[in-house]
Order: structure tokens, then sequence, then C-alpha cells
């Protein structure tokens, strides 16, 4: 049966279509029958129990420069949707936490997807903590001290913003290294929030695997190298997408953390796996679709939607 759909995300006439894995959900929703709205964060409002977007109507193709068509500006009654997506990119700020509380009003009628109230008290560096014995010393600390005490402990680390994304404000410090109380300068000048910090894992030069899963399920997985010179592995910094394989490590950390996802109504999350360690799980806005499409010939688009139209139909 035809759904009705608002996806909440940046503004779709900005994106990338060979990449962004938002038009691909679109496309593969369009191609299922289904009706589509757009908005912004920006406006979605609450007044007197309904929750509403300054919405359009939506139609998608895959064609550079000519991939949206947007229909007039209504005034929609999200309550009146069978799904609204949780879309737009971090930075997870209180503008990005006010909206999971606003869309939290929907439930359970409407589903959200990911589920806003987990997506809040999920971020990507702090679920990970729930699993000790799958990620890599890891420390989360404000004071300059303890910091000090986790990098004489491990020597080689790596320290970035809490609740920093897409590579941003992420450093290595090697044994040598004396930039540590500079660094913890800068960010208490940025912002008020804690550091993570985690023992540098040598194997992220053979790459930082993103593994998609689908209703707590993997489906596959990407290998993201990081450029010459580099750290980081993040596509936005220039990090290189390959073609690779799940290991049974990674079916492992799946199957330990698939339960939750699932439980959490975590529909679609990619997580970020090093070496044997996982880093990353990340809810609220994961990518890599089209890259793992490309890949390995499956359509994960599709996966997706089954996931949600199996939850819409109990």
């Amino acid at each position: 049966m035809p759904l009705r759909i608002a996806f909440q995300m940046d503004p779709v006439t900005g994106v990338n279509i060979d990449a962004d894995s938002t038009f691909r959900l679109a496309e593969e929703a369009q191609a299922r029958g289904h009706e589509m709205f757009f908005y912004t964060p920006e406006r979605l409002t609450w007044q007197d129990g309904r929750v509403m977007a300054r919405a359009q109507a939506m139609t998608v193709r895959r064609v550079q420069g000519d991939h949206v068509t947007l229909g007039p500006e209504v005034q929609l009654d999200l309550g009146e949707m069978d799904v609204v997506w949780l879309r737009q990119d971090p930075p997870f700020d209180m503008g990005y936490i006010t909206t999971t509380h606003i869309l939290e009003w929907l439930s359970p009628k409407v589903l959200v997807a990911n589920d806003p109230f987990w997506v809040r008290n999920c971020p990507e560096k702090l679920l990970v903590l729930q699993f000790p014995d799958l990620i890599p010393p890891t420390m989360i600390a404000r004071d300059l001290q303890d910091l000090r005490r986790f990098k004489k402990e491990h020597g080689d680390i790596i320290l970035k913003p809490l609740y920093g994304n897409g590579g941003a404000g992420v450093f290595r410090l090697d044994p040598n290294d004396r930039n540590l109380a500079s660094l913890h300068e800068l960010f208490e000048s940025l912002s008020s929030e804690p550091l993570i910090a985690q023992k540098f894992i040598p194997d992220v030069s053979n790459g930082d695997k993103r593994v998609i899963l689908v209703d707590g399920e993997p489906v596959g997985a990407i290998n993201r190298v990081p450029a010459e010179g580099e750290t980081r592995s993040n596509m936005h910094v220039g990090g290189r997408p390959e073609k690779v394989a799940l290991t049974e490590r990674d079916r492992e950390i799946c199957a330990a953390i698939g339960p939750l996802l699932r439980e959490r109504g975590q529909i679609f999350v990619g997580i970020d796996v090093i070496g044997d360690y996982l880093t990353e799980i990340n809810v609220t806005s994961p990518t890599g679709i089209q890259e793992l499409e490309r890949f390995d010939g499956i359509n994960v688009a599709e996966k997706i939607w089954q996931a949600i139209e199996a939850r819409r139909a109990v």
C-alpha cells in the first residue's frame, strides 16, 4: 500500500545524487509508489499539540542538475504521514536535539526513522560505550589532567570532539607529540563539551570500514581508505571508498549490537570498524548506501524500505 512520507533533511536541491543516501532512499520510495514531501528542520513546528512542517511535495530523478521537482509550500500536518525520515546531517547540537523532542509527539501513530528518542539518547560516540569489549581503549573527559593520564598510558592516541562529525577536529597525538595542552585549550574555547580520546589503531592505514545495518542486520560494507598523509578516512576529507567483504569479526560485532538497534527503532545504521574494533555507531544520518550498492550490486535502499513497510504493516 502506498505510504505518505516526509523527509526532514538538508536542502534537497544541493545533494550529490551519486553519493547522498537520503536521495537514494527517496528514489527508491518513489519507485515503490509512495508519496513524498520535503522540508528542512527549521520549517518544523509544534503548536497546540500538533506537529507541523512547511513542506513541499517532491519527485526525484537521477539527472545531474535537474534531480528534483518541488511543489508549492504547504502547511503539512506530520501526524497524517505514515513515515517521517529524520535525515538532516549533524552537528548534533541543541537544534538537532530539539527536532527529536518535537518528532517524538508523532509516536506511535507515525513511524519516525530512525526513532527520535533513541537518536537523541544514542549519540554516535556514546552508544559504543555500552559495548566495552568491542571498542579500543577509550576515555571521555573534559579535564586536561585526565586526558594526559590517558595519553601517558597509551602513548599514541586519537583526540576528537565528542559530538563532532565528518572527520572535523580529529587529531592524532603520537608518543612524541606535545600538543595535547594546546588542543585542549582550543577545544575549551569552542565549547563546554567533553572530548573523546581513543588508543590509536594502526590498522586504520588499511581503511576504516563502514558496515551498513538494516533493522539490526548487516547487509554489507565499504572500506574507506585515508588519503596519503591523512589519519582520517572520512570521505568528506578525501577518504577513498573501496569494495570490501564482511569478516567474521564484523559479523560478531553486528550480532552483539544488532538486537539493541532493532529494539530501539534504529532501522538504518552505519557502524565504523577499524581492524577488530568498533569505533562508532552512526544513527543520526548515516551514509554509504550508494557506494555499497555500486560495489556489491545489492539494492540496500530496497531492504531499508522493506523493513519500514514491515513495521508499518504491524
